[in-house]
Formats: structure tokens, sequence, C-alpha cells
């Protein structure tokens, strides 16, 4: 993928792994206030084998609440068919297999699905998308029976311009929305690699996500451009473990592989915590690269 399309996903997934900033951002979703001692536990789904992240944010709040966010740059009408799907796998990472078969009702989180938009074509500030809109015509088959599984999602406009109450109550998504903005608007004069230091130091000037980027601004920035070296890891892994055989050499190759890319990682100026993250790999081990 292109860096100019993934440095908003590599700004936005690495700004709303805080949970103080998924708390805000949940609170001006949805215009309620979360107490600071709301829990927040982030289930977010990842596959280690491929080192990608699954999905966007999945988190739950006090055990009572899980909310699926998607950050999308295009309106993809398929998206409640894939939260489903991602549900399904949220429940079963939380939920014992053994508590299904209890004779005891097994309370689970209500889910909540959210979409926020941030593409360049027209889109109101507020839509839904339903899984009702992808059933099959089936008149006749199902009669006036109500609809046995649905899905709805909600979407939310959050350009530079729109939803001003939320992007106003939640400092990081306001900052986020002003920060794609900026790189827009740099883009058309300067190069891409230009563009987004230049966003970066302007937002810096102007106290805009300030700790944020003084912290982590070279790490995102190499998350957006980084892409060529974990792809060249990968690669390099698998064709070890194919000339090793199968078994051993996809236990070497995958032990090998992960500690390749982060000693890379750590090259490349990003932090331990943010190597964890990408590789699966302890902290311990990953310092003892350093």
């Amino acid at each position: 993928m292109p860096a100019n399309t993934r440095y908003k996903d590599s700004v936005f997934s690495f700004l709303f792994s805080n949970p103080d900033n998924l708390r805000e951002l949940y609170s001006a979703i949805e215009g309620v206030t979360l107490p600071p001692d709301a829990k927040i536990d982030i289930n977010t789904l990842s596959d280690m084998l491929y080192m990608q992240q699954i999905n966007d944010l999945s988190f739950t709040i006090d055990n009572r609440l899980i909310v699926l966010i998607e950050h999308q740059s295009t309106i993809n009408p398929n998206m409640p068919l894939r939260l489903l799907k991602y549900i399904s796998h949220v429940y079963e990472k939380i939920i014992s297999n053994k508590k299904l078969y209890h004779s005891k009702l097994e309370k689970i989180p209500k889910p909540e699905f959210i979409v926020l938009y941030n593409g360049k074509d027209p889109y109101p500030d507020h839509g839904l998308l339903r899984l009702s809109d992808a059933f099959k015509d089936i008149d006749g088959l199902s009669g006036n029976k109500d609809i046995a599984l649905e899905l709805i999602v909600q979407v939310y406009n959050i350009n530079h311009g729109h939803n001003p109450d939320m992007l106003k109550k939640s400092e990081a998504l306001g900052g986020y929305s002003f920060f794609v903005e900026k790189v827009r608007e740099y883009e058309k004069e300067l190069p891409f690699e230009e563009a987004f230091r230049s966003a970066i130091k302007y937002c810096i000037d102007h106290n805009i996500m300030k700790h944020f980027f003084e912290n982590h601004g070279s790490e995102v920035y190499n998350m957006a451009l980084w892409g060529w070296d974990i792809e060249e890891a990968r690669t390099a892994w698998y064709e070890e473990a194919h000339e090793k055989g199968w078994k051993d050499g996809c236990e070497k190759g995958w032990k090998d592989g992960r500690e390749e890319i982060a000693r890379n990682a750590l090259a490349e100026g990003f932090s331990v915590e943010t190597v964890h993250k990408i590789t699966g790999l302890d902290i311990e081990t990953i310092q003892s690269f350093q």
C-alpha cells in the first residue's frame, strides 16, 4: 500500500491505542461523559502470524459494552458484514466456549458499531449502514416475518468542518482531523514525505496534538513509510522456512523473522512498546536488541 494512502491508518491506530483517548473518543461520539475510572480494555483483533491488525479499534468499557470502530477513507457497503465477522471473533476472545453450554444465561457486553469516515468524497455528517441491506431478495419465501439478524453501523464524517461538536469534545479526534486536512493541503504543492513532515511541524508549532507528535512523530512517520521493510522481512522469513523444511523451518522462520523485524524497527526509531505491538515479542527480548 502506498505511503500516502496508509499514513492515516498509522496515525489513527497509534493515536487511539491509548485508553484515555478512547474514553474521550467514545464520550464525544455518543455525547456522554465516561468517568476517568471507567475501565477500558482494548481487544483489537490481530493476526500475529501475518503481523497484521485485522480491525482498527475494538474495546470494552467496564465489561458492559463492546465498541468496534473502523476508520475508513471510502464508504464500504459491506462494512456491516465485516463487523459481524469481527464481533463474533471478539466474543470468542472474551468468553469461554465452555460457558456457552451452562444452564445459566451468560451475560455478554452489548456491541456498538461505528465507522469514522474521512475520505475526499462528499458524505453527510451522519449515516447508517445496515446488514439487512445485503440480504438477497426473499419476498415470497419468508413472508412478512421480522428480520432475524440485523447489525446497524453508525457512520460519522470526521473531516474538518463536519461534526464540529464531536471534534471539539475529543481533542485527539479533532487534532487528527486537522492533521489529515493539513497533509492534504501541503500535498497540493509538496511531495508526500515533505507534506507529512510539514503537517507534523505545523501541528507542533500551533499546539495541535503537540505532546503526541513531539513524542511519537518519528514513529508515526516511520509507520506510514515502513511497509516495504515489513514485506521484505516476511518474504525472507517465508523463503527461509521453505528452504529448511516445513516444521523446523516455520518455527525458526517465525522466531527469526520477528526478531529481524524488531531489530529493524528499533533502528528506525520505533519505541520498545511499538515493536512489541508489531511483533508480539516480549519486552525483555526486544530490549536485548537495543
